[in-house]
């Protein structure tokens, strides 16, 4: 069986490739960037990878003829507010002729919860995804969710954040919409389990755990299973502008994202639109199991995907994919070598564990200050965290970092900043084996736009001393080095 999976790098897209390449299936994953791959994605000799952009069909390579099954889970609700609709819509036409060209048996797209008469411009996306779709001619068979519960995924991450950051939370009117949450196993389990099957061709089905909750009921829940006490209260006065900067502030969300969200909350999303129980028999995980089913990848550091780390549609930055090495013309730089005394495999642990809870080893109030303002401007500031506390793979959110190259036997890690600057900056800490005894070069890198980038430069300078430098040394040789 040959697949072909686009979206292949977001969240959904991750652990569907982890459970196929258990099987004997031929994979092709769609990715604008092989550079955003780690090693042990590169390696796998049954994915074929294939470097494209739906947005820029010209651009596309041409498939093999042979597809049997071709996954859609393509989204771009973290673009731009304004545009996502124009994206979502240019994306679908594109892949539909792309695809049309083999012989393709099945088309699978997993959308959002449509039943409603008024929908959010989210939500009315979707379905206009799933209409162009349904009219390429192709057997078409579209899965609805609602809410998608699982370990780094945006509706576990937002809930996490509002549960353990407040004790007493006012919230909007929308706590009291009914939502059907879905375990990630169990969207999972239908993906995989429609495929090639014909009698859930050109149908939609909407997916659902065993539990209609409201908004409330889940945050509730959520902080039972944590051993949480939270008390919510809801105010009628909270606009959708209040409840988005609401959102964006207390959680890792951002701005955009959140807006969207709010939109739809406002919407019952519950199953209407059943039958997918007798093509695909599953054991539906109730909400609070899947909410510990989570924490325990958490414990065990098996976060397989996460939302931070998605980047489809047109959400990724056409400038962060160029630069897996440092910019040399027309830069500002600040260069720290120190002397590895101890293990390199130790500085490597050290400088693999920054940022999320591990913080920044020096001066974090410093680095809090600096995510704050960023957030006020509308940057994602410091709220992202990571996905893993040891590991990092290209494509990963750090903090307001993004992870371009990360490699632990090469002892290098390039990080490109997704703050809001007057240019461009990178950080990269590399580890220098040719000396005879092993050396951190730490060098931040800083593209300015015009005057106001390079007076930006200058007036972080004396932060860049005395944060730069220590931070190069506890990462070298540790707290007392």
């Amino acid at each position: 069986m040959n697949i072909l999976i686009t979206g292949a790098t977001g969240y959904i897209g991750r652990r569907l490739l982890n459970v196929l390449l258990q099987r004997d299936i031929q994979l092709y994953g769609l990715i604008r960037d092989k550079k955003r791959l780690g090693e042990e994605w590169l390696n796998q000799t049954t994915i074929k990878w294939i470097e494209g952009d739906l947005l820029k069909p010209d651009q596309l390579p041409e498939l093999p003829s042979k597809i049997d099954v071709a996954f859609y889970l393509v989204h771009s609700m973290g673009a731009s507010f304004k545009e996502f609709e124009t994206l979502e819509e240019k994306a679908a036409k594109n892949f539909c002729l792309w695809v049309d060209k083999t012989k393709v048996n099945q088309i699978i797209y997993l959308s959002g919860i449509v039943n409603d008469d008024s929908l959010s411009r989210h939500l009315q996306s979707r379905k206009n995804v799933e209409e162009i779709l349904r009219s390429s001619g192709i057997n078409t068979t579209i899965l609805r969710a609602a809410i998608i519960i699982g370990s780094g995924g945006a509706s576990f991450e937002i809930t996490r954040d509002l549960v353990e950051k407040l004790p007493v939370m006012i919230a909007p009117r929308w706590i009291d919409t009914l939502c059907q949450p879905i375990a990630i196993r169990n969207v999972i389990d239908y993906l995989t389990g429609v495929m090639l099957q014909e009698d859930s061709y050109n149908r939609i089905f909407d997916i659902g755990g065993p539990d209609v909750l409201t908004y409330k009921d889940m945050m509730l829940q959520f902080a039972e299973v944590r051993g949480l006490r939270r008390w919510i209260i809801k105010v009628p006065v909270l606009t959708p502008n209040l409840s988005s900067l609401w959102l964006f502030f207390v959680t890792s969300t951002s701005f955009n994202l959140a807006r969207s969200l709010v939109e739809s909350m406002n919407i019952e999303v519950t199953v209407k639109n059943k039958g997918i129980e007798e093509i695909v028999p599953v054991d539906l995980i109730p909400y609070k199991d899947s909410i510990r089913l989570a924490f325990d990848k958490i414990k065990q550091n098996e976060v397989i995907s996460s939302w931070k780390d998605a980047i489809s549609g047109g959400d990724i930055s056409p400038k962060m994919s160029k630069y897996v090495e440092l910019p040399k013309f027309g830069c500002l730089h600040d260069s720290r070598k120190v002397s590895i005394h101890g293990k390199v495999e130790e500085a490597i642990d050290r400088i693999w564990s920054i940022g999320g809870e591990s913080g920044w080893y020096y001066g974090n109030w410093l680095w809090q200050i600096r995510g704050f303002m960023d957030q006020m401007v509308g940057g994602i500031g410091l709220r992202r965290g990571r996905r893993s506390p040891s590991d990092l793979k290209p494509g990963d959110a750090l903090d307001f970092w993004r992870v371009l190259f990360a490699d632990k036997n090469e002892g290098r890690l390039l990080l490109y900043a997704e703050m809001k600057l007057p240019g461009e900056a990178w950080l990269e800490f590399k580890i220098d084996h040719s000396q005879q005894q092993a050396v951190l070069i730490q060098t931040a890198t800083f593209r300015p736009n015009g005057l106001l980038g390079r007076l930006y430069w200058y007036l972080i300078l004396p932060f860049h001393e005395l944060i730069f430098r220590k931070l190069a040394q506890v990462l070298a040789n540790g707290p007392k080095g």
